[in-house]
């Protein structure tokens, strides 16, 4: 069951979005959250995304408090069975522990040649699995990237057209936005001193924030795959010049992967998918909310030379 079918069955209610690195700094927070009162008197529903223990210490402090608070979701990505908060929560009766375990390419590039068909768009195997691989294996993702294939080839379920590697990249390319990718750039890229100037930009044009973050999501997806083929080595810009890059992005992706690689970069696309369903759930501080996650990455990325 996913996370999105677990928060259903909680009924509808006011979600309050956290982080594991939140609660590490403020182990008190999650308790003060679980019992507060929303701003408008409705139900809440704590939702925290973490990695491994991050949040032991605060769910800690919240079995601890004497007062019963909101339901809580967590989803600690890389914790295991032996995790100290899995040991924590297992005998509590008013908690549950569920392991899931990620998907395989496999079983993702089928969803994505199903995804293909429904759309009218027929797919290779080593098609489906570069979109697969493309998007962390995150059949969202990929489904955005079937419509947009879709689009390009003027397919449909009544008129279906097949689709080759040639016609994914230049998909890609045309419709991608030159106004958002300084942007993108500069926060993935750390440049910290370019990064007011660009957010104020992002304001007066009138980006819009889930289109703006769909183009961190295409970059970071294309960073998934670059990295892969990488592997171990050093050598990024001879690596770059033997990819089939656009020549203007050759220098940008060279500087973000020298940035982002590893668990890094696995921290970065679940960060941007965080920050996506945030967004989604209160698009009236959408641009603030956006403002502030690509400063904190920005200044992640900044560290990490």
């Amino acid at each position: 069951m996913r996370r999105p079918a677990f928060a259903a069955l909680l009924g509808e209610a006011e979600k309050v979005e956290l982080s594991g690195a939140d609660l590490r700094r403020d182990p008190v927070r999650l308790a003060d959250e679980a019992r507060s009162v929303s701003l408008f008197g409705d139900r809440r529903v704590i939702h925290v995304r973490a990695t491994g223990d991050d949040a032991h210490d605060a769910v800690e402090t919240l079995l601890a408090s004497p007062v019963d608070g909101w339901p809580v979701l967590i989803v600690a990505s890389s914790a295991t069975d032996k995790s100290r908060i899995a040991k924590l929560l297992e005998p509590q009766p008013q908690a549950m522990v569920a392991m899931f375990h990620p998907p395989d390419l496999r079983n993702v590039a089928s969803a994505v040649r199903d995804m293909g068909d429904a759309a009218g768009v027929k797919l290779t195997t080593s098609l489906a699995e570069r979109i697969a691989r493309s998007t962390a294996l995150d059949t969202r993702m990929a489904r955005s990237e079937i419509e947009k294939l879709a689009l390009y080839l003027d397919a449909s379920p009544q008129a279906s057209r097949s689709a080759d590697a040639a016609a994914l990249d230049r998909a890609a390319e045309d419709l991608r936005d030159d106004s958002m990718m300084p942007l993108v750039n500069a926060v993935l890229g750390g440049d910290v001193r370019k990064l007011p100037a660009e957010l104020v930009r992002m304001r007066e044009v009138g980006l819009n924030p889930v289109g703006l973050l769909l183009a961190f999501e295409r970059r970071a997806a294309q960073l998934v795959t670059l990295a892969s083929r990488l592997g171990t080595r050093n050598d990024i810009a001879e690596f770059l010049d033997q990819e089939r890059i656009f020549f203007r992005d050759k220098a940008d992706l060279g500087q973000q992967l020298r940035r982002w690689r590893g668990p890094r970069l696995a921290r970065l696309v679940d960060r941007l998918i965080m920050l996506h369903r945030t967004l989604l759930a209160d698009n009236r501080n959408g641009e603030l909310m956006l403002a502030q996650g690509l400063t904190e990455i920005a200044r992640a990325a900044a560290r990490q030379k």
